[in-house]
């Protein structure tokens, strides 16, 4: 009976403290994945006897801190006791003159279905990820959480479903990812990423998604993973459409510099809206009217209604069913209604 109940009482230890999963981010910062339950991982201040015998003396006792406050925890090993989302900070281990012998960041990951804390949803989406053209550069957004500091701890750029690329950061901030079927780059700023697989090729067509993941961290050492996958066809906005007043009933309008070339291979469809006021107040006058679609390799000549104040152009790849370009709205110059108005005032 006693060793039944001593069988009892180490089951339930043993289940109360499992380790959780947990892997390494960068050098020196640790991920633990955590459920809720009550867990424990096991730090090491020196992986080996021989760095425990060059680095202090065995006869000297190590001394541990977290994020600066001493410990009571003395020893090569130190236990963090995990319980929710705590037990993420700076661990430091010291010889006994306080001198520094290694150090672990802690961070916490929790379990997929908790709510998200530090990025906000937007457009059903927390990474919005758009493409200019087809040159391999994209760029990825997000919303911070007002209420919470954030900062970007990892990025990470591959081609599906590689999974296997290795990613590292230079003293300047540009984040690096090779594999075999890609190598991105990529700048953060603040709420932003601009990336580029320098192994893309615009005129094949794409047989392998990107995926972007991006790992936000809180001051409390939350960690929150944030992904994207998508086609560049998926993702791809042209750039406003420029137009041009060609005389006083006709317009026309080209391809966005930024566009890739030549046009004929990748060709886009345009949109025209011809209005009938200027509609200054309103915020999006554009999309108040009926728009014409159309279809162009080149530069295209436009005879507007006459009794039109106003157009409004837009441009999408005409192959995808991607994202339609911004609206560029334009205001007419009608010199032969300035003229008649000139000549009934003088009469």
């Amino acid at each position: 009976m006693k060793w039944f109940a001593f069988s009892i009482i180490c089951a339930v230890f043993q289940i109360s403290y499992q380790n959780p999963k947990h892997w390494t981010l960068l050098p020196n910062i640790l991920v633990l994945e955590v459920d809720g339950t009550l867990a424990e991982q096991n730090l090491l201040c020196m992986e080996s006897p021989e760095e425990l015998i060059g680095s202090a003396n065995q006869s000297q006792e190590i001394f541990w801190k977290k994020n600066g406050i001493d410990q009571a925890q003395r020893g090569n090993s130190y236990r963090v006791q995990l319980e929710e989302s705590l037990g993420g900070g700076n661990y430091t281990c010291h010889s006994e003159d306080g001198s520094l012998l290694n150090h672990t960041i802690v961070l916490i990951k929790e379990d997929k279905s908790k709510r998200r804390k530090i990025l906000v949803k937007t457009d059903e989406d927390y990474l919005k990820c758009t493409a200019q053209n087809y040159s391999g550069e994209f760029y990825c957004s997000w919303t911070w959480h007002s209420s919470r500091s954030g900062r970007v701890a990892f990025i990470k750029a591959h081609r599906v479903p590689d999974s296997n690329a290795k990613c590292s950061v230079d003293t300047s901030g540009q984040w690096t990812c090779s594999s075999g079927y890609g190598n991105f780059s990529c700048t953060l700023s603040d709420n932003r990423i601009s990336c580029l697989d320098k192994q893309h090729c615009p005129y094949a067509e794409e047989s392998k998604q990107i995926c972007v993941t991006v790992f936000v961290l809180s001051q409390h050492f939350l960690l929150e993973e944030y992904f994207q996958r998508f086609y560049l066809s998926e993702i791809v906005k042209p750039d406003k459409v420029e137009i041009a007043q060609v005389n006083t009933t006709v317009i026309q309008w080209s391809y966005p510099s930024s566009w890739s070339s030549p046009y004929s291979y990748f060709p886009l469809t345009f949109q025209i809206a011809q209005l009938k006021d200027g509609c200054e107040s309103c915020d999006n006058p554009c999309n108040n009217y009926q728009a014409l679609t159309l279809h162009s390799t080149d530069t295209f000549q436009f005879k507007v209604k006459q009794r039109a104040k106003a157009v409004c152009v837009r441009a999408k790849d005409a192959f995808s069913f991607s994202q339609w370009s911004e609206w560029s709205h334009k205001r007419l110059r009608n010199h032969r209604k300035k003229r008649n108005k000139h000549l009934n005032k003088r009469i």
